[in-house]
């Protein structure tokens, strides 16, 4: 008797995850319909906005992020905010189907945006779903945000001051269900070295072509100290160079762009302040916001991740984590590689399984 009673709970178990996960493969079809480039997300936004009123919930609409916030007053418990984007990039020219037409072909879902990160956002928004009518250690507060693939400010940003206090983030980017729990930061800078100009013929001048070669050899070869274990080095790349008008005119100006991926053992201000003092060119960063990120590993998310025989590890890709000032981790169906790909698409097991993994996590306090 005993037997046929945890059977019964475990085909029920997992019917419920078998109606979210088409629900969730509804809604995402339903997305990929909707070009939602950055900044032009607004009527992707409005149809999960009508699909969140659909199933019962109250979203706020702040610009094209959608916040679904249901806290009761005197909720003592941790608040874990549940995240992912809704905006895409463009669809690449090499694309063999029509992006925008979602296609289920076996386990694929194919369609532009659907593993970054509509797998993540829709899975999510099922899993709160869940924990309205299970019950959940976690007050969870859901945030589908714009423009995330442009760090734009009216992403994560402008939502970000309509927060709860968040205690943790669980961030649905497609990690294969593992846990990254740390991820480089970005930082571009603009490098000019300034010389005089000149007639090339009688070597007149200072040429400012030569007075970057220092620069650019020290940003070449230079190699920070604080090696992360997670996320390698901080790295320095130069990326583009321009200088010069003609060819008989000594160039008065050098600009370098220079693309710097923290890791998080650095702020990406102590590493402009450090670049800055050993270079003789003028560095100037476009913005120092995108910052690295990482939470503890003994923190009862990651240690709950852990038990169900995930392996964290670090992302050197960038996501809403870098405008999060509290701890947070990437966690989502899909894999990275499919990102920003032709022909994208992920799998319809990986949602069911995404739905499946979120509820083990979500539903269980580490000791």
């Amino acid at each position: 008797m005993v037997s046929d009673c945890k059977k019964s709970g475990y085909f029920a178990a997992m019917n419920t995850i078998q109606t979210y996960t088409d629900e969730a493969v509804r809604l995402l079809q339903s997305l990929i319909r909707i070009p939602s480039v950055s900044r032009d997300e607004g009527r992707a936004a409005d149809q999960l906005e009508q699909a969140i009123r659909h199933y019962g919930l109250i979203p706020q609409r702040i610009g094209n992020n959608i916040l679904v916030d249901e806290r009761c007053e005197g909720d003592s418990r941790p608040v874990v905010l549940l995240n992912a984007h809704i905006d895409t990039v463009k669809p690449v020219s090499s694309w063999t189907r029509d992006p925008f037409a979602p296609t289920l072909d076996g386990d694929c879902l194919y369609g532009l945006g659907s593993n970054d990160c509509g797998g993540g956002l829709v899975s999510l928004l099922q899993v709160y779903r869940y924990f309205r009518a299970h019950e959940c250690p976690y007050h969870l507060v859901y945030l589908a945000s714009a423009e995330e693939e442009v760090s734009g400010a009216n992403g994560f940003s402008l939502a970000l001051p309509q927060l709860p206090k968040i205690d943790v983030a669980v961030v649905g980017e497609p990690t294969g269900m593992q846990p990254a729990i740390a991820e480089k930061g970005l930082m571009v800078l603009d490098v000019t070295a300034h010389g005089l100009s000149g007639h090339a013929a009688r070597q007149e001048g200072v040429n400012a072509i030569y007075e970057a070669l220092d620069d650019l050899n020290w940003l070449r070869q230079y190699r920070f100290q604080r090696v992360s274990e997670f996320l390698g080095p901080t790295l320095m790349n130069v990326t583009v160079v321009h200088a010069g008008t003609q060819h008989n005119v000594v160039p008065d100006r050098c600009e370098m762009t220079v693309d710097v991926r923290t890791n998080e053992l650095y702020t990406n201000d102590e590493v402009l302040h450090f670049i800055q003092s050993h270079l003789k060119s003028e560095v100037r960063a476009r913005s120092t916001r995108l910052q690295p990120s990482r939470i503890d590993p003994a923190h009862p998310l990651v240690r709950r991740c852990v038990a169900m025989g995930m392996t964290p590890f670090g992302s050197p890709t960038l996501s809403d984590q870098a405008l999060m000032p509290f701890p947070s981790m990437k966690l989502g169906p899909g894999q990275s590689a499919r990102s920003h790909s032709a022909d994208e698409y992920i799998l319809v097991s990986e949602i069911a399984h995404a739905i499946e993994t979120y509820i083990g996590v979500l539903g269980y306090v580490a000791k």
